[in-house]
């Protein structure tokens, strides 16, 4: 036998395997549920569905009959659509957010007075518990559809991927035993790291807090308030709509935190380029600004309007997908700020024309967000403070004059303030003057776009891009059925066990009972002895 020869074989068959393997990476096909939420949320989860689709993992997306913008896309996903009656809440349309919008800027106009700040709390628990009763209706309408609930068992998906923004995806993930990982930035009580993470509240800055990592007593103080008062809203308002239908679907002793921290691995979209450091966990991967991508050319007649504006170039304004319009008095203060800057305007503006539009202004329904800001011409980004433009911002290196509307937004905002890359105007309150102040600082004063590149060059400066971070965690998760390894056992504890309550009463039941003894055999010492001195006398 020719053992020379055949080893020559053999090796060179290696070697054409290993060409091969490399040439034709092989791509693990996994079968994935989605479950999103509605909005902006969607936005950046459909580009994540795109990643896996090209990456040939087959998807197939949960929603509802009354989605705002996700729709059929036989070409991308398997759609399975929930049907849910109209009229039942605000959320069958954007009309709720909108009206929630006009009130928080009616009370704000007042200043941000106590009574203010009582106002719009009040208006955003009302809008949030409506919310989250519509997530309560998605829910039963889920789990009482038995031909439903025997398809979704029988596809017998590898992985679910959800934003936990609402408790739909997380409680489907439970009830299916399925591998599950978030998209996330917002839980059903607040934000995520909260829930999942060591939180200290002397440096860790609630969203919604306006405050940042350096905090005075008197603004410590005022965080732990407010987080108190998040809890009570999530106690109260919130997480009693899931705890029936855990109870309900998933068993007698099932409650939703439990359920939420049963995730394999959180995507969180967040930077610590943009957010201020924390501690964090093992099952936590960073991806904020995973959405971001290089411009692509604008439509022949948006780029004929941004040559046109010469040496000055363009401002771009936008104030995400929730919100197609301010109310017509700010607008048109907007308009005569846009009016005096000698750089060309567009604006994505979806509501009445304020009649006071100069001929250096675009409007748009609909703008190339990503590419304008990745456009050489582009000076500055108006914005609201939403996550997904933000980072779209820090990726192309545009400085950004915040007109933020509620909730996070003004806080997003002011960590690009405070590393000097954003300026913030209240919009509630603001003149036009205000605005063209504001814009004109930053267009003229280079600090802003130095400071903003600088934010730029960190984020890009990484060994994996965040989409491909979350990529391979997904699928790392699919293929290991689960990553239980990095999950903490900090969601099989009860509260007091979690905080040691337990040992400190004991410690402390031990601390009194050596005192208590102390002082017993003190006092009988001191009874003998004074017995004793009577004797003696």
């Amino acid at each position: 036998m020719d053992y020379c020869g055949l080893r020559s074989r053999r090796l060179i068959s290696c070697v054409l395997g290993a060409i091969i393997s490399l040439s034709f990476p092989v791509i693990y096909g996994a079968k994935i549920l989605v479950v999103p939420v509605d909005g902006s949320h969607w936005i950046n989860m459909k580009i994540l569905i795109e990643e896996l689709r090209y990456h040939g993992h087959n998807i197939t997306v949960l929603f509802s009959s009354k989605a705002w913008y996700i729709k059929d896309a036989p070409d991308l996903y398997q759609s399975i659509t929930v049907q849910l009656q109209g009229g039942t809440t605000k959320f069958d349309d954007s009309s709720g957010i909108q009206c929630f919008l006009k009130r928080t800027l009616t009370s704000l106009r007042q200043g941000w007075t106590p009574w203010a700040f009582i106002q719009v709390q009040s208006q955003m628990i009302s809008l949030l518990h409506e919310w989250h009763l519509w997530a309560g209706e998605f829910i039963r309408r889920i789990f009482e559809n038995e031909e439903l609930s025997k398809q979704l068992k029988e596809a017998n998906f590898d992985l679910i991927l959800t934003d936990p923004a609402l408790g739909i995806g997380p409680m489907l993930a439970y009830y299916l035993k399925a591998p599950l990982v978030y998209n996330v930035r917002w839980i059903t009580r607040g934000e995520s790291h909260f829930l999942v993470a060591p939180s200290p509240l002397s440096y860790v800055p609630l969203l919604g807090s306006r405050l940042t990592d350096k905090m005075s007593f008197l603004q410590r103080t005022q965080n732990v308030l407010q987080h108190l008062l998040e809890l009570f809203i999530s106690e109260f308002f919130i997480h009693p709509i899931y705890n029936e239908a855990c109870r309900r679907y998933l068993g007698p002793d099932v409650d939703i935190e439990t359920v939420l921290l049963r995730a394999d691995v959180w995507l969180v979209r967040v930077d610590f380029v943009f957010e201020f450091p924390r501690p964090t966990m093992p099952n936590i991967v960073y991806i904020g600004g995973f959405q971001c991508k290089s411009p692509k050319p604008l439509p022949a007649g948006m780029e004929e309007f941004v040559q046109s504006s010469g040496k000055h170039g363009i401002i771009v304004m936008s104030l995400g997908s929730l919100v197609n319009s301010l109310p017509l008095d700010i607008t048109m203060k907007i308009a005569a700020a846009f009016a005096q800057v000698p750089q060309k305007v567009i604006w994505r503006h979806n509501g009445e024309v304020p009649p006071n539009v100069a001929n250096n202004t675009l409007l748009a329904k609909w703008i190339p967000q990503n590419d304008l800001l990745g456009h050489p011409k582009t000076r500055v980004f108006v914005a609201h403070g939403g996550t997904n433009g933000i980072y779209e911002a820090i990726y192309h290196g545009v400085p950004v004059v915040g007109l933020p509307l509620f909730y996070d937004q003004f806080d997003n905002l002011l960590r690009l303030k405070v590393r000097g890359a954003a300026k913030m105007v209240d919009a509630a309150t603001m003149q036009s003057g205000d605005l063209l102040r504001a814009l004109t600082e930053v267009i003229n004063n280079p600090s802003y776009r130095v400071s903003m590149q600088r934010l730029s060059a960190l984020h890009r400066d990484q060994p994996q891009s965040p989409m491909q971070r979350a990529v391979f965690w997904i699928e790392h998760v699919a293929r290991h059925r689960g990553a239980a390894y990095l999950r903490s056992e900090c969601y099989r504890l009860p509260w007091y066990a979690y905080y040691c309550v337990d040992i400190a009463a004991f410690f402390l039941s031990i601390s009194i009972g050596a005192v208590v003894l102390l002082v017993s055999l003190l006092k009988r010492f001191c009874n003998v002895a004074g017995r004793k001195k009577q004797k003696t006398q």
